[in-house]
């Protein structure tokens, strides 16, 4: 299986609590729900295409709970992620979490790293990662993502906790779909490009034409 993150952003890069004041508020955030003004039909359109191509989720704990807590309690038949959202398998990478609330869940502990490497050995179209940016760190740093699809909203917060945080894995990305939404949100798509190149700019020569 392909593992893919799905993560929405500030301009400033933060993450945290994009859906709602109550969202998480760790660490004295108190600007959740950031992200929903920001929302389209061009956006649920693309969100959804993405998660139709789902066959299981990875989640980390903080984002698993929040979801488990959330997503049972949406029953509009018209909402195009409740029924993949609650019915798909769902990971958890979890150090303490022993069990799961929310049907069909199997625990990640010990070397969650490995134990992703493996599920993506396995027959299957996309694992996908929504929100969890400390477990996307670790990914990262492990070379197991093959993606990022990134919303960006066009708002800066000033604090809160960031996907890509100072000390995080370098990683190189090819950029392969940008778009923006009526609202502004831009969609940016990468994959997987190895390390980062570095070189000195020596005049316009150093250019690829």
């Amino acid at each position: 299986m392909k593992l893919t993150v799905t993560e929405f952003l500030s301009l400033d890069g933060v993450s945290q609590g994009p859906g709602s004041p109550e969202e998480d508020t760790s660490d004295g955030f108190t600007q959740g729900g950031w992200f929903v003004d920001h929302m389209d039909e061009a956006f649920i359109r693309q969100a959804s295409e993405w998660l139709d191509q789902a066959d299981a989720l990875l989640l980390g704990r903080r984002t698993y709970d929040a979801f488990a807590r959330d997503w049972p309690q949406i029953t509009d038949p018209g909402d195009p992620f409740t029924l993949l959202m609650n019915s798909l398998p769902k990971y958890v990478a979890s150090h303490t979490l022993t069990a799961g609330t929310w049907d069909p869940t199997t625990i990640l502990s010990g070397d969650v790293p490995a134990q992703v490497a493996a599920l993506k050995q396995q027959p299957g179209r996309e694992l996908q990662i929504h929100g969890s940016a400390r477990l996307t760190q670790s990914l990262l740093a492990a070379g197991l993502i093959d993606e990022f699809r990134l919303v960006v909203a066009p708002i800066i917060l000033g604090y809160g906790r960031r996907l890509f945080p100072d000390g995080g894995a370098p990683a190189g990305l090819s950029l392969t779909s940008n778009q923006t939404t009526p609202r502004g949100l831009a969609i940016q798509v990468y994959e997987w490009a190895g390390r980062p190149g570095y070189a000195t700019y020596t005049g316009v020569a150093d250019v690829p034409k």
